[in-house]
């Protein structure tokens, strides 16, 4: 009997085949997983920095300092300035109040927070549009008090603060209800106050998820079409956005213009990744989103 079960001792103990264990399964994976890459991402890729560098580097300075991508340009920065640190003070309102408290409709709270990112981008601009629009809900009130929201700066700061509303919230959500109340509880019972508690225990602890759905959350507001299409209005050097430019310059068949605006926001989301990366290395683990 100890024979027996020393003989098959070795066969309990090895190690398990797994699908994709056998060196052809695991280098045609490989092969397709690069060609796939090499197709979707890098071509395209490759293609806007060659298109947007076809008419050498003083064309291409050319193309980005043009007074109307450059007012682009400003605008897309300017609503990023805006949108972003409100739709973060939404985000740790939203999350606390969904983490640390019981209510009746807290399900139906973290439902509508999800809500844009079910609702496509044209359909919340439209939306807007017959709230605020000189024929919508409001509009003959708005007009009346000298107000103007559609295709002006408020209406594109509106859109992308829909569009980007869950991406702080959801990056605090579940990171808060795994720490739970323990650590806000043990303050106020040393006698904290509610902002002490807030700044001193509950801010340290969200801080890398909180920079991590900012910088996701300031990406979508930069790269937004959809939305700011509709409620802008596409002025030339008034109200159109970098997305906006590129889309004035190809239809004017300024193609090395277009794929020069185009650059600016591959650049933008290059960058995007790599702060993400460090973001997700100094905080300790791998993100999500």
């Amino acid at each position: 009997m100890t024979d027996i079960a020393h003989r098959s001792a070795p066969a309990a103990n090895a190690a398990v085949p797994r699908v994709g264990d056998g060196p052809a399964v695991r280098n045609i994976a490989l092969v397709a997983a690069f060609v796939l890459t090499a197709i979707v991402i890098v071509a395209p890729l490759a293609v806007i920095f060659a298109a947007a560098f076809s008419v050498g580097l003083d064309g291409y300075l050319k193309n980005v300092l043009e007074p109307a991508t450059r007012h682009a340009i400003f605008l897309t920065v300017l609503t990023s300035i805006v949108v972003v640190p409100i739709n973060i003070g939404f985000g740790i309102v939203a999350a606390w109040t969904v983490t640390k408290f019981v209510f009746p409709g807290r399900n139906l709270l973290v439902t509508l927070i999800d809500l844009p990112f079910s609702i496509s981008p044209i359909v919340a601009g439209v939306a807007y549009l017959f709230v605020y629009g000189a024929q919508g809900l409001l509009g003959p009130l708005l007009d009346q008090l000298g107000i103007k929201i559609m295709f002006a700066l408020p209406a594109i700061f509106l859109a992308s603060m829909f569009v980007t509303a869950p991406f702080v919230a959801r990056e605090l959500i579940p990171l808060m209800q795994t720490q739970g109340t323990g650590d806000e509880e043990a303050a106020l019972s040393l006698g904290a106050s509610g902002f002490q508690t807030f700044l001193m225990v509950t801010l340290p602890n969200i801080k890398w998820a909180l920079l991590y759905g900012a910088i996701l959350c300031n990406a979508r507001v930069m790269g937004e079409f959809g939305a700011v299409s509709v409620v802008s209005g596409n002025v030339r050097g008034v109200t159109n956005t970098l997305p906006l430019q590129v889309e004035l310059l190809y239809n004017d068949y300024n193609v090395a213009g277009a794929f020069a605006a185009a650059s600016l926001l591959t650049v933008l989301a290059l960058v995007t990744i790599i702060i993400k990366a460090i973001v997700a290395r100094s905080s300790g683990g791998p993100k999500h989103g």
